[in-house]
């Protein structure tokens, strides 16, 4: 993998996190929302992304993927501090480079 994809993956999967974050959805519905094609998407758009706001983009994603508001919340009433959005994208980014590495 080179340092432009772990990049490139690193900035999706922060995004999706974020927004589950900010629409109150489980990650996974978000990808299905997204869908293949759309990670896809992301990922060959992340290089240009990057420069703008995680909030801009997530509200185009939303928009485009017709994203609706969730109930998952496990933030607010969280009883340790919780790891950021950057930091759960950067632990599934290794996590997508070490299954690339297996395969």
């Amino acid at each position: 993998m080179t340092e432009k994809e772990r990049n490139d993956y690193f900035y999706v999967c922060s995004l999706i996190e974020y927004i589950a974050r900010e629409t109150k959805n489980h990650r996974g519905y978000i990808v299905k929302c997204i869908g293949q094609e759309g990670i896809e998407n992301l990922l060959y758009d992340a290089e240009v992304n990057h420069c703008l706001s995680f909030e801009q983009v997530c509200d185009e994603v939303v928009e485009v993927y017709k994203i609706k508001e969730g109930k998952f919340d496990t933030i607010s009433e969280c009883q340790y501090d919780v790891p950021s959005f950057l930091d759960i994208g950067k632990l599934y980014s290794i996590m997508i480079e070490d299954c690339a590495k297996e395969g």
